[in-house]
């Protein structure tokens, strides 16, 4: 009885791998088996970077929000409650991209968060802490 080689399905899986290896240099793009190791290392630094970079944003956006709320006066936690009393629903991706682009606008919505924390120390207390 002949032995079971699985021809068409491993060449399908080798040539699997080997397309995904293009733009490699040497032996990482022409042997298969370092091939399938550079390729899976790098779908699992792909798989982690993808959330990676959305913590590299949301903390380049706390940057820049930071600065356009210094240059108004206030920081960076005093001007996201503010928005938070005033009922300002911005996030921060929208934020950042006004305090890097159009300060003028960022500067009322600054205004803003300045007067609900106005308000806030002159009545009542915060609803959401009891304090």
């Amino acid at each position: 009885m002949p032995r079971v080689k699985g021809g068409p399905a491993s060449r399908r899986r080798r040539r699997k791998y080997m397309k995904l290896a293009k733009g490699y240099v040497g032996g990482r793009r022409r042997l298969y088996r370092v091939a399938r190791e550079t390729v899976e290392r790098g779908l699992v630094y792909a798989y982690r970077d993808r959330r990676v970079r959305k913590r590299t944003f949301r903390g380049l956006w706390n940057i820049r929000i930071s600065a356009g709320a210094r240059v108004n006066g206030l920081s960076y936690s005093r001007l996201i409650h503010g928005l938070k009393r005033a009922g300002v629903a911005l996030d921060r991706k929208i934020l950042a991209d006004l305090a890097a682009t159009d300060a003028a606008v960022f500067d009322q919505v600054a205004q803003c968060a300045k007067h609900a924390l106005d308000s806030q120390a002159n009545h009542a207390p915060d609803p959401d802490t009891g304090a």
